[in-house]
């Protein structure tokens, strides 16, 4: 079985979880995920079977969006509701304009120190197994995008210690939410910590289209699973496309370079190369069908005069 399920993940369990859940029902030994999301989170995640797992690495950098909470003043050793308070403060005097003015500063760029609690890897071991024990170590920040945060429900007024107010995320790949609630908390002066988490997108992949795990399995169980599938290509929509035929669709097929005419490309699609904001795609790049529509995979394009070179990267028939 080769496409990609999209699944509403429940709370409570790790990414990892959900594709041996997935593995178990389908029965298909290569799955995989495209982009962990916490155990405490719930929302989209995107798993991948069969040959759509080969087309991973092209969807980890899709852009992403949340629906989080933010609980003004109090801070946790973790950054979330799982952790222990460490820090309370006395009082919450926040003003809406204030809020809103502190997420302006949020907003584009950003450098972000990545939380103890994360699964990026210092000398040879996960932050987390790290935090575990008690260990912090300095960490570099990284550059992340934040390309819209705005409110999406304020509590009534006064504040109090607790108070929570909702937001609405879209960010980069690579980005951590509950980073981002604390060092928002920090610039209020109050502190704060992620008090849930809702992945509500992945690139095209939206949490009105997800699946739950029962669904899935009573899919199985009645033979329906395909039903839920859907094609690598819409993992991949993010890349421009080429279409081939003939002796350029069996070449690349088979992992050899081709060449043809640019106006063979989709209009525009090779207009301009380098990272467009917010999508995630990469115009070097491409995806390769077959003129009867089949998806043969993703290439690396080559201008060289009125020619295009198209070098096979990773191909998903064969």
């Amino acid at each position: 079985m080769d496409g990609i399920l999209v699944v509403a993940k429940p709370g409570g369990m790790t990414s990892h979880d959900v594709v041996a859940r997935i593995r178990r029902t389908t029965g298909e030994k290569r799955v995989g995920h495209a982009g962990t999301l916490d155990p405490d989170a719930t929302g989209v995640l995107v798993v991948l079977l069969g040959r759509a797992t080969a087309a991973m690495q092209f969807m980890l950098g899709l852009p992403k969006a949340y629906r989080a909470e933010i609980v003004l003043g109090i801070v946790t050793d973790t950054h979330d509701a799982s952790g222990t308070v460490v820090r309370m403060a006395d009082e919450v005097r926040v003003s809406r304009d204030l809020f809103c003015e502190v997420l302006a500063r949020y907003t584009g760029e950003i450098l972000q120190v990545p939380p103890m609690v994360s699964a990026v890897h210092h000398e040879g071991r996960r932050l987390y197994e790290l935090a575990r024990e008690g260990i912090e170590v300095e960490r570099a920040p990284r550059r992340v995008t934040i390309y819209e945060i705005n409110v999406e429900s304020w509590p009534d007024e006064p504040f109090v210690v607790g108070s929570r107010i909702g937001v609405n995320v879209v960010c980069s790949s690579g980005t951590y939410i509950r980073q981002l609630a604390a060092d928002i908390g920090e610039s209020l002066g109050c502190g704060a910590h992620l008090g849930s988490l809702v992945r509500t997108r992945v690139g095209p992949f939206r949490l009105s289209d997800a699946h739950t795990l029962d669904e899935i399995e009573t899919s199985a169980r009645g033979n329906r699973l395909q039903e839920l599938v859907l094609p690598i290509a819409t993992g991949l929509s993010h890349l421009p496309a080429v279409v081939v035929s003939g002796e350029d669709a069996r070449r690349v097929s088979s992992g050899a370079p081709a060449e043809l005419p640019v106006n063979e490309c989709d209009p525009g699609s090779l207009s301009e190369a380098g990272t467009v904001p917010g999508d995630g795609c990469c115009a070097e790049l491409v995806r390769v069908h077959r003129d009867t529509g089949e998806l043969l995979g993703v290439a690396r394009v080559e201008r060289s005069g009125k020619r295009v070179h198209l070098r096979p990267v990773r191909m998903f028939v064969g």
